[in-house]
C-alpha cells in the first residue's frame, strides 16, 4: 500500500508541476511553441530534459545487465558521451541556433537540397520507430513487473503483463506528448530527472548497505575486494566493448546521439539564446559523469549479492531494486521509473511528429497548411506512432547480447550515414547536393551488407568507424570532382548567440574529469601513462582557472550572459 501511495503520489505531483507552469503560455496553438517550446527554453530545463531523454529504462535496466555481465568497461558510453556533449555545447549548438532551424534535416535541406531533407526525416522516424522506443516501453514494462508484481497482481503469467504495462506506460506517454508539446515535455523531464538521480542513488546506497550490513563503504570494499576484474575500465579486444573502439565508432555513435539526433538536439533548438542553451548541455554533460554510480555500479552488487546466477542480466537491476529498497520508496522509484520512461518515449515522439509535420507535411503534403492544421495532423501522426510503438514492443525480448547493445547494433545503421553529411556539410562549402543523397544511401547499404550479408569478423563499432571514414571519404571526392555552388550560413536573428562567459572552462573541466575516471579505473596501465596524466591534469588545471578568472573579469567591465 505504501509502495502505490508513493508512486501515485509522485506521479500527480510531476504532471500537476508541468500543467503549472505551461497552463497560461499558450504553447500548443502554433508549430514554434509546440514543438520547441517557443524557443524560451532555460538552462536547467534543457539540461535535466536533454539528460531524461537520455536517461531512461534502456540505461537503468540495459546498462546494468551489461555490467552485471562485463563491469565497468560499459561505463564507455557514459564518458564518451560526456565529452561529445561538450564539444554539441561549444561548435555544433551556435551554429544551429544561428540558422534558427528547427530539425537537423531542416539544415541538411539549406545545405544542400529539399531530397536529403526528406531522406534524413525518413530515416530519423524509422531509427525511432525501429530502434528506440519499442525498446524503451519493453525495458519500462521489465522493471514494473518486477517492482509491483504486476502478474500477480492481475493473476495473468508475465508476457500478458508486459503487454498490459506495454500499452498502459505507453498510453500515457502518448498523451504527455501529443497533447502538451515539448515544454510541458522537458518542465515534467526536469522534475523527473532529479527523481530519477536520488532514486537511482539511494538505490546504489541501499544495495551497499545491504552487502555491507547497514556499512556502505564496508560493502563497496567487499564487492570490489570479491570482483576486482569488474572494476576495470578497459576492455580487452574479444571483450563487449574494446577499449580501442572508443577511438572509432563509439565516439561516432556518441556524436550523432548528442551532436545531430533529433529527439536530443531538439531540446536545445528551443534556448531562448545560445548562453542558456550552454549552460543546460554542460549540466548534461556533469551529470553525465556521474551516471555510471546510477547505471553501471548496481549492476555489479548485483552480480555479488546474486553471485552471478541470473537467468537473463536485463532483470538483475529490478530485482535488486525489489530485494534492497524499503516499501515506501519503491513507489517513489516505480513512479520515476515510469516518468523515464515518459520522458525518452515523448520525446521521441514528438521529435517524430516534429520530423513529419515540419519536413514532409507543410514542406510537401500541404504548403499552404494553417499553424491549427499542422498541430491537428501532427496530434493524429504521435497517435498512430505511438500506436506501432506499443505493438512492436514486446517482440523485441531476449535480445542475445542485452536490450542496450541491440540499441546500439540497430542505430549503427543510421548514426554513421547521418552523422557524415552533417559534418561535411558544416565544414565544408562547395560539396553539392547530390554528394549527400549518395552518402546517406551508400552509408546505410555498406552498414548492412558489412553487418548481415557479409557477417565479418568485426565488432560493430569498428565497422561504424570505418564506414563513417569512408563515408566522408566518398562524399569530399565527389565534391572535388563536381564542386557545387559555395554555401553561406546566414544568421537567423530568432535568438540571441552570445555565448556563455563560463562555457570553455566549465567543457575542459568536464573532459579533465571524464579522463581521471578512466586513470582511476585503468587497472595494470603503466606508469608513465599515470604520470603523463598528472602532468597533463596540472596544465589543464592552470589553463582552466585562467579561462574563468579572465572571463569573470570581462563580465566585470562589460555586460555579458552569465
Amino acid at each position: 500500500m505504501l509502495a502505490l501511495l508513493s508512486f501515485i503520489g509522485f506521479t500527480l505531483l510531476v504532471a500537476g508541476i508541468a500543467y503549472y507552469k505551461t497552463r497560461n503560455a499558450h504553447l500548443t496553438s502554433s508549430s514554434e511553441g509546440y514543438f520547441l517550446g517557443g524557443r524560451s527554453m532555460t538552462g536547467l530545463y534543457i539540461g535535466g530534459s536533454m539528460l531524461l531523454m537520455n536517461l531512461s529504462t534502456e540505461h537503468l535496466v540495459g546498462l546494468n545487465g551489461l555490467s552485471f555481465r562485463t563491469g565497468f568497461i560499459v561505463m564507455a558510453w557514459e564518458v564518451m558521451a560526456a565529452l561529445t556533449i561538450v564539444l554539441f555545447a561549444i561548435y555544433f549548438l551556435p551554429k544551429y541556433l544561428k540558422l534558427g532551424i528547427s530539425t537537423i534535416p531542416e539544415y541538411l535541406e539549406r545545405r544542400f537540397d529539399k531530397n536529403t531533407l526528406l531522406i534524413t526525416s525518413i530515416l530519423f522516424l524509422a531509427m525511432y520507430v525501429i530502434s528506440l522506443l519499442p525498446i524503451v516501453l519493453y525495458t519500462g514494462a521489465i522493471a514494473l513487473e518486477s517492482l509491483f508484481q504486476v502478474s500477480h497482481v492481475f493473476n495473468v503469467d508475465k508476457t500478458t503483463a508486459l503487454w498490459i504495462m506495454v500499452w498502459g506506460v505507453g498510453g500515457l506517454g502518448a498523451i504527455y506528448a501529443i497533447f502538451g508539446g515539448i515544454k510541458a515535455i522537458a518542465i515534467a523531464d526536469t522534475v523527473n530527472g532529479a527523481g530519477l538521480i536520488i532514486g537511482g542513488l539511494l538505490v546504489t546506497v541501499f544495495a551497499l548497505l545491504y552487502v555491507g550490513d547497514g556499512n556502505a563503504w564496508a560493502g563497496l570494499t567487499e564487492v570490489y575486494q570479491a570482483h576486482p576484474d569488474k572494476f576495470n575500465s578497459i576492455g580487452d579486444e574479444d571483450s563487449l566493448v574494446p577499449f580501442s573502439t572508443l577511438f572509432t565508432g563509439l565516439i561516432v555513435s556518441n556524436m550523432f546521439f548528442w551532436c545531430t539526433n533529433q529527439s536530443i538536439v531538439q531540446k536545445s533548438l528551443g534556448a531562448k539564446n545560445l548562453a542558456e542553451g550552454q549552460k543546460g548541455v554542460m549540466l548534461c554533460a556533469f551529470f553525465k559523469l556521474i551516471i555510471p554510480s546510477i547505471i553501471i555500479l548496481p549492476g555489479i552488487i548485483a552480480f555479488h549479492i546474486l553471485s552471478g546466477e541470473i537467468d537473463n542480466p536485463d532483470n538483475a537491476y529490478p530485482v535488486l531494486v525489489h530485494m534492497v529498497l524499503p516499501e515506501f520508496l519503491v513507489g517513489f522509484f516505480a513512479a520515476v521509473v515510469v516518468g523515464a520512461v515518459f520522458s525518452t518515449f515523448s520525446g521521441g515522439l514528438n521529435s517524430s511528429v516534429t520530423l513529419f509535420t515540419v519536413n514532409i507535411y507543410k514542406d510537401r503534403i500541404n504548403k499552404n497548411a494553417t499553424e491549427a492544421q499542422t498541430v491537428k495532423v501532427g496530434k493524429y501522426l504521435g497517435i498512430a506512432l505511438a500506436l506501432a510503438t506499443m505493438i512492436i514492443a514486446p517482440l523485441v525480448a531476449n535480445a542475445p547480447d542485452g536490450l542496450f547493445y541491440l540499441i546500439q547494433q540497430l542505430q549503427g545503421i543510421f548514426n554513421a550515414p547521418i552523422l557524415s553529411v552533417v559534418l561535411v556539410g558544416l565544414m565544408t562549402k562547395r560539396v553539392p547536393p547530390i554528394a549527400a543523397k549518395l552518402g546517406l544511401l551508400f552509408g546505410m547499404s555498406a552498414y548492412l551488407i558489412c553487418n548481415v550479408v557479409l557477417d565479418l569478423n568485426i565488432h560493430f563499432f569498428h565497422l561504424v568507424g570505418i564506414l563513417f571514414v569512408a563515408n566522408i571519404v566518398f562524399m569530399l571526392t565527389i565534391g572535388y570532382f563536381f564542386p557545387g555552388k559555395p554555401y553561406e550560413e546566414v544568421y537567423t536573428e530568432q535568438v540571441d548567440i552570445s555565448p556563455w562567459r563560463f562555457a570553455t572552462p566549465t567543457a575542459c573541466l568536464i573532459v579533465l574529469g571524464a579522463i581521471s575516471m578512466y586513470v582511476y579505473l585503468a587497472q595494470g596501465a603503466p606508469s608513465y601513462v599515470i604520470i603523463g596524466y598528472y602532468i597533463f591534469a596540472a596544465v589543464f588545471l592552470t589553463f582552466i582557472i585562467y579561462k574563468f578568472s579572465k572571463a569573470w573579469l570581462a563580465g566585470k567591465t562589460q555586460p555579458i550572459n552569465a
